[in-house]
């Protein structure tokens, strides 16, 4: 079959490489791709959240299945737009409907469906600009630190984590009167801190059904030991250590069940990832935030793991029918480091000649802000590559990923040395 991924980074290139090994893809086309997925795809320059060409680029091209890398075309509703048309309704589209994608568009929403169905997560209350006052009053009711989240999407960085109480007073003001993070933050939604150890879990579900995915664990911070500004994610390692039977099993009874049971009862149609964002707390898990697509770079270390054929996979996931399946996960670890552009998360520039791809040696490069330019390889984002490998544990795989960055340069070249510190 004709297969269409809808994105442009890490996720979207580690999707592209297990899709291309399936048997059942006949022709893979990713939009807008970057050049990593120009090597084992057609890349189409056309914008994710454009439905419209979106539509244009499936009928022409005979594609049959369409997977949603990104956040942004899922909370616009590109799953409505194909199901209401006549000529899309029968492409498998992987991504929840719009009523789904909200669990990640509104933190507001997400919280609410939390306590609705008696998912942990920690206490909350919601402010605009008309309850500033009140919102800076319940800040004075917490502990330090406070955690303030924009409501809508802000790419990753609408969430600030203050130890200071008039910091956090004035952050707030910043937020809801000053539009620091835009339309996103015309709702604040403030909660208590939770204290312990951050893992993600990721749940294929078919609306009824559902596959738990290897677990992962990134690490957001720009800076050595988790210090300095949040980004997009600098590394991640699969599967997490302390996540051992007992806690998956917790997991399992107390959070995914009930998500996909609360899905299932407010008749939400959802066929694609719940990205669950867990902290454990005293052997408790609690849900942080969901995502409604996989995450980068959790992606680059939870694709490799998974041997079963993904077009199968995402098959029964839109015909409801991944009840009949089994998952086979490979036993490694798998641990992923990425290569930034020197400023990010703040300034940086693009277009820096990227160097020794050709000489890496048993990792896999997926390539997140590149492009090919007179046929050089050039830098195109903030994250540039992501350096994955596996091995019999998380310490070897990191120390593979490691051995290869040395091999790899371009101007200002920034990354982590410590991915992995705290397990």
């Amino acid at each position: 079959m004709n297969i269409l991924i809808l994105g442009s980074g890490g996720r979207e290139h580690a999707f592209a490489q297990s899709l291309s090994k399936s048997s059942r893809c006949n022709k893979l086309f990713v939009a807008p791709g970057n050049a990593g997925t120009a090597s084992i795809a057609s890349n189409i320059t056309i914008n994710p959240a454009d439905f419209t060409a979106v539509e244009k680029c499936v009928l022409e091209n005979q594609i049959q299945m369409v997977v949603v890398g990104p956040e942004d075309p899922l909370v616009k509703g590109i799953a409505d737009y194909f199901s209401e048309r006549e000529s899309l309704k029968n492409v498998m589209l992987i991504g929840p409907s719009k009523r789904g994608a909200l669990l990640e568009g509104s933190k507001q929403r997400a919280k609410e469906f939390m306590f609705q169905h008696k998912i942990p997560t920690a206490a909350y209350k919601s402010f605009t600009k008309e309850s500033l006052d009140a919102g800076k009053s319940f800040l004075e009711t917490l502990n330090p630190p406070y955690v303030l989240k924009a409501d809508g999407l802000a790419a990753g960085k609408g969430v600030l984590i203050i130890n200071n109480l008039e910091t956090a007073k004035q952050e707030l003001e910043n937020m809801l009167a000053n539009n620091k993070f835009g339309d996103a933050s015309a709702t604040v939604v403030i909660e208590e801190f939770l204290d312990g150890i951050e893992l993600s879990i990721f749940v294929l579900t078919d609306g009824k059904n559902y596959k738990i995915l290897p677990t992962a664990k990134d690490y957001k911070r720009i800076g050595e030991g988790d210090k300095g500004l949040n980004t997009g994610g600098m590394g991640a390692i699969s599967p997490v250590p302390f996540a051992d039977e007992v806690f998956m099993k917790k997991i399992e009874e107390r959070i995914v069940k009930p998500t996909v049971d609360g899905l299932a009862k407010e008749n939400i149609d959802y066929k694609g990832f719940v990205f669950i964002g867990l902290i454990k707390v005293a052997d408790e898990p609690y849900v942080i935030e969901y995502n409604v697509r996989m995450g980068d770079p959790e992606t680059e270390v939870v694709l490799p793991r998974i041997k079963t054929d993904l077009v199968d996979l995402f098959e029964a996931t839109f015909l409801q029918k991944l009840n009949t399946l089994d998952i086979q996960i490979d036993e490694r670890s798998a641990a992923t480091v990425m290569l930034v552009s020197g400023g990010y998360p703040e300034e940086y520039e693009k277009g820096k000649q990227i160097f020794g791809l050709e000489n890496v040696e048993n990792s896999i490069v997926f390539h997140a802000g590149t492009k090919i330019e007179d046929d050089k390889i050039l830098t195109n984002g903030g994250r540039v590559l992501a350096i994955t490998s596996l091995d019999t544990d998380f310490k070897s795989a990191i120390k593979k990923s490691y051995q290869n960055i040395e091999k790899l340069s371009f101007d200002r070249m920034n990354y982590r040395t410590d991915i992995g510190f705290d397990l």
